[in-house]
């Protein structure tokens, strides 16, 4: 993958600058890379994730973990759309999966609302507490104003639009 692949786009390098503040459980559970996994270390990924040694993980581009190895990406979901305007999902350590944005604007939008991926695939809006983050707000207001939306609604959304994912994962599995 060339560097320009790599690149993580502006709003989503500003939205991860800051890091995350797991707050022994009460916060986001998430450490962003600094670009996207490169391509053989996204193939390795998604083999042993798998369990096949057939895949290569292409239709991912990798842009952070949670403390446990879950990786959250978007998923090349829309044929011929910039990296902005696909899905982002998180595959956990542990086979958990989920669409958790149905794109980089509500994926900010989340963040803002103090959910991170993996908050988003494991906890119903009513068994976790986040706490906004005000400068994540900013972010997303001057980024992606028009994707505003509550954290519950932006998993709902994505969710419906793409309810074919968990399917198509296990469809993958060895």
């Amino acid at each position: 993958m060339d560097d320009d692949r790599r690149s993580l786009p502006p709003s989503l390098s500003e939205a991860h600058q800051e890091g995350f503040d797991y707050d022994d459980g009460a916060g986001i559970d998430f450490e962003p890379y600094t670009e996207i996994l490169d391509a053989r270390e996204t193939a390795e990924w998604w083999r042993a994730w798998t369990g096949n040694a057939a895949l290569d993980g292409t239709e991912f581009r990798v842009f952070g973990q949670d403390g446990t190895g879950g990786m959250a990406a978007f998923w090349l979901a829309r044929p011929g759309q910039p990296l902005d305007r696909q899905p982002v999902v998180f595959l956990g350590s542990e086979g958990e999966r989920g669409v958790v944005a149905r794109d980089l604007g509500s994926y900010l939008w989340l963040l803002a609302a103090g959910v991170g991926p993996f908050e988003a695939t494991m906890y119903a809006p009513d068994e976790h507490s986040p706490r906004p983050d005000a400068r994540r707000t900013e972010i997303a207001e001057r980024w992606a104003p028009s994707c505003r939306a509550s954290a519950a609604e932006i998993v709902t959304s994505a969710r419906a639009e793409f309810p074919g994912f968990d399917s198509l994962v296990e469809s993958m599995c060895r």
